[in-house]
């Protein structure tokens, strides 16, 4: 057993405690409170002084994709030599063991979403993943996680140097919407085959993989940066009626009513950083604060390794200080994003039964000169400053 005790404690559940305690036993989280008694043997934390919160979570990233201080040999986030790659899985292409994890974890961020990148259509296969471990599969939270699928100009770029489709928008959106058809027809094969089994298609991987899409178990994970291609986006997602995220949205603060109306939900960033390309002209830190008051659920994103996953809290800083409003940000990289992923049953808040990944820090996380004194996963201390 574990106690973290006489912290201020930012539960993200609607309370917070000026003086409370944590009690944490068999990695989860026990009870929450200003008087808890701790057990004869618990190891006590005193967090006085200190802020007791959530681990972070990065929804939105390409952590152990592209491993860190290596080139091609350590490049495994986009399989660029066909447009539609639902297949691919990211845990096959996740090294746990790269230092990224590490700098992660100190950094005060316990969960992350991570898979293939958007050089494709269809890229593959996003999971949930805690940010301490060896082996991949002993981290998952959830898998898959979600689709992703890519829009604007990065499948162009690449296929356009190839001499194949897709060179257009146009290209992109029929490829997503043909290959979305085949897998809803594939889907109803494979229900007919239940009564007949003389009606079950020839084993197709890649529409196995979209059938968790088409049935509505697992969202496409949109990359697209543009006003025009986020309507895109949500217009092909309504033909076929599934779920999506926006991923990216760098203009949405353009559309901000628009995504709204539509009830949908939008993982913001990187924004911190140049403009790289022309659908970036309009990167703005502004965009989190302008969607978040018009009434849309975000959260935020480093996009790592675009924005080392470290200043996850820094990136939520910069939209507190262009606008966001400040519990929201705090929001934004904890509840909201672990809610927006569908794994608000384990991570994201301080509440009785989840998960014990919890950070303490010496001063409030938006503050540059503030540091991470513990990180605890599943009730695991995986850090502590000044300790080896």
């Amino acid at each position: 057993m574990i106690l973290i005790r006489d912290g201020y404690i930012f539960t993200m559940e609607g309370k917070n405690y000026q003086k409370g305690s944590v009690l944490i036993e068999n990695g989860k989280i026990k009870e929450i409170g200003e008087d808890i008694v701790a057990p004869l043997d618990a190891t006590i934390i005193d967090a006085t002084g200190k802020i007791v919160m959530p681990g972070m979570i990065d929804a939105h990233c390409h952590l152990g994709m592209w491993e860190d201080a290596i080139g091609f040999e350590g490049a495994d986030g986009n399989e660029m030599t066909d447009p539609v790659t639902p297949h691919l899985k990211a845990i096959d292409g996740i090294n746990p063991m790269d230092r990224t994890f590490e700098e992660a974890y100190q950094g005060g961020i316990t969960s992350v979403a991570t898979g293939p990148g958007s050089a494709n259509v269809l890229g593959g296969q996003f999971v949930a993943i805690k940010t301490y471990g060896k082996r991949i599969d002993d981290m998952i939270i959830k898998e898959p996680l979600a689709m992703k699928c890519a829009f604007g100009e990065n499948p162009k770029r690449v296929y356009h140097d190839r001499k194949q489709a897709p060179s257009t928008r146009m290209a992109t959106a029929a490829i997503l919407r043909e290959n979305l058809f085949k897998a809803k027809e594939y889907l109803q094969k494979l229900e007919a085959a239940k009564e007949d089994p003389a009606k079950k298609p020839s084993f197709d991987m890649k529409m196995e993989a979209l059938v968790p899409v088409i049935k509505g178990e697992i969202p496409l994970k949109a990359h697209a940066h543009r006003a025009d291609d986020i309507f895109t986006a949500i217009r092909i997602a309504k033909e076929f009626g599934v779920k999506i995220t926006l991923e990216h949205c760098t203009e949405g603060h353009l559309i901000a009513d628009y995504i709204k109306e539509e009830g949908l939900c939008a993982v913001v960033g990187p924004s911190f950083g140049e403009r790289s390309k022309f659908e970036l002209k309009n990167l703005t830190f502004e965009t989190a604060g302008v969607l978040s008051k018009a009434g849309v659920k975000i959260a935020l994103m480093t996009d790592h390794p675009v924005i080392p996953l470290q200043y996850l809290p820094m990136c939520a800083g910069l939209a507190v200080k262009m606008g966001m409003d400040e519990d929201t940000a705090l929001k934004a990289i904890t509840i909201h994003a672990a809610e927006i992923l569908g794994i608000e049953d384990r991570v994201g808040s301080i509440k009785e039964g989840k998960d014990a990944d919890i950070v303490i820090w010496n001063g409030h996380p938006f503050e540059l000169q503030a540091t991470v004194e513990y990180t605890l996963i599943d009730g695991n201390v995986v850090y502590r400053k000044n300790k080896a």
